[in-house]
């Protein structure tokens, strides 16, 4: 795909990742996208998509040629597409993990959320999931934190299972912030960065590229960019904020091009 200004104008921000990316990953979260919305979308940004989330248990209300459809596009995209974790808690709740993967797998998903945001999963039950997800053949991310503030996890707690997840296999862990990013996680009430609890979560994890941040508001994207760079791994990203999200990522945005003209003024 030739870029429409090839060779005018360099982005200021050097070094973004390129697929299949390791490190620079974005989740799109999809509350109710059409056939040719998801079309549309992949057109235009699957680029800089690396995964798809039909969120909470929305997949849950379509038509199942519908949905096998929808993940056809995404996957012909070269983009990754899962259920919610939420949706997986219910199997867990329920006892139908093996039934929920094998109709996972049927619908055309390739990864799996395996989360415990809303209801108590035990560690055991936690490492089941994942290694049933993994052995079904899915790319599998975890998450960690709670949906509720006043029921938040330790942060040694938060560590022990992050170490744990990716000892197991999954391909990197969700730091829970849900849709909206505020009063949650490393968000305060209004939305803002505490940067005391990302200090405190990245001191237990061996390397930050392992942790995915949920991160729906710009002004929490623009302040996780500044802080670990470009290719900072972002989640819950609303599908009409990609491009502009990628704009912040490589200087392309006042936001982050004040820093990079300030580091070289004469260019």
């Amino acid at each position: 795909m030739a870029n429409a200004w090839e060779n005018i104008c360099e982005a200021p921000i050097q070094g973004r990742s390129r697929k299949p990316r390791t490190t620079g990953f974005t989740m799109v979260i999809d509350k109710c996208l059409g056939l040719r919305q998801t079309e549309d979308l992949m057109e235009l940004a699957s680029e800089w998509i690396d995964d798809i989330k039909l969120t909470f248990g929305t997949s849950a209300f379509y038509d199942a040629d519908i949905l096998r459809r929808k993940n056809e596009i995404i996957r012909a995209a070269g983009v990754d597409v899962m259920p919610g974790g939420t949706f997986l808690e219910v199997a867990i709740w329920q006892r139908r993990v093996p039934e929920y993967l094998k109709r996972a797998k049927e619908l055309g998903f390739t990864m799996i959320e395996v989360s415990d945001g809303t209801i108590e999963v035990s560690p055991e039950m936690r490492r089941d999931v994942i290694k049933r997800a993994l052995d079904s053949g899915f790319k599998v991310i975890s998450e960690v934190g709670k949906k509720d503030p006043d029921e938040k996890i330790a942060t040694e707690l938060m560590h022990e299972e992050i170490a744990n997840d990716l000892e197991l296999g999954v391909f990197k862990v969700i730091v829970e912030a849900r849709e909206a990013g505020k009063g949650v996680g490393i968000f305060d009430k209004d939305g803002k960065v505490k940067e005391d609890e990302i200090d405190a979560i990245i001191a237990g994890v061996k390397d930050p590229n392992d942790l995915v941040w949920e991160a729906p508001l710009k002004n929490q994207q623009q302040h996780l960019i500044l802080r670990f760079g470009c290719n900072v791994n972002l989640g819950n990203v609303p599908p009409e904020e990609i491009l502009a999200l990628e704009a912040l990522r490589q200087g392309l945005r006042g936001d982050t091009l004040k820093r990079a003209y300030c580091a070289n003024p004469k260019y």
